[in-house]
């Protein structure tokens, strides 16, 4: 009997010298998993994803100069195929939200084990959404909780309602353009306005409210 290597390639991205050479040589020393690289900040990013074309990237979240949410916002926008797992130490709820609205597919910290990272690179690339079960908890926890009624007291108009949801469903802004016909210019020009409406600064922030407050149904 035979057995099928992986070989799911991966790049980490890990400030803390001695984590990313523990990785690098988890990653390196599985025979199922090819090292693409291991970096230290975020600063080269695109050009690196262009260059390795990993399946799965592993990020911290708290990195020098570009933060590890920033960064997954930026792959997912031209790499949407790149499958990104978060691996932290923060169990904080509005940190864990703003990588999945980033586009992160999983969420591990760092004090899982070995095996249970390796299992969930594996389980991210063939499609699964990996998480520890305190992350799970807090997902969980959010979407049980009981929804506050709003009946749309920000005044968003049809047209900020149509967006916002788009950007609930994770469109970049050239697919609202296209969905919705109108310029890239008009788009930022709505998202702007329902920032505003929403007292909210990003789009990780406005989408959290719009799940948390059932403003898109």
């Amino acid at each position: 009997m035979t057995t099928e290597k992986m070989n799911i390639r991966v790049s980490i991205y890990e400030d803390n010298d001695a984590l990313r050479e523990s990785l690098s040589y988890l990653i390196m020393g599985t025979g199922t998993l090819q090292l693409m690289g291991a970096y230290s900040d975020c600063s080269m990013v695109m050009e690196n994803c262009f260059v390795a074309k990993p399946d799965v990237i592993l990020m911290d979240i708290d990195m020098p100069g570009i933060s590890g949410i920033e960064a997954t916002a930026m792959i997912k926008a031209t790499f949407p195929e790149i499958n990104i797992m978060i691996l932290t130490v923060f169990e904080d709820k509005t940190k864990v939200f703003e990588a999945l609205c980033a586009g992160a597919t999983g969420y591990m910290l760092k004090k899982s084990s070995a095996v249970e990272i390796i299992e969930a690179i594996a389980e991210l690339h063939h499609g699964g959404s990996p998480m520890t079960g305190e992350i799970a908890r807090i997902v969980f926890d959010f979407f049980s909780s009981p929804a506050i009624a709003k009946n749309n007291d920000y005044a968003l108009s049809s047209r900020e309602f149509d967006i916002l949801k788009c950007l609930v469903e994770g469109d970049s802004y050239k697919m609202i353009a296209n969905s919705c016909c109108i310029s890239m210019g008009t788009v930022r020009f709505h998202i702007n306005n329902i920032y505003k409406k929403l007292h909210v600064n990003s789009k990780s922030e406005a989408v959290i409210k719009a799940l948390k407050e059932r403003l898109i149904r």
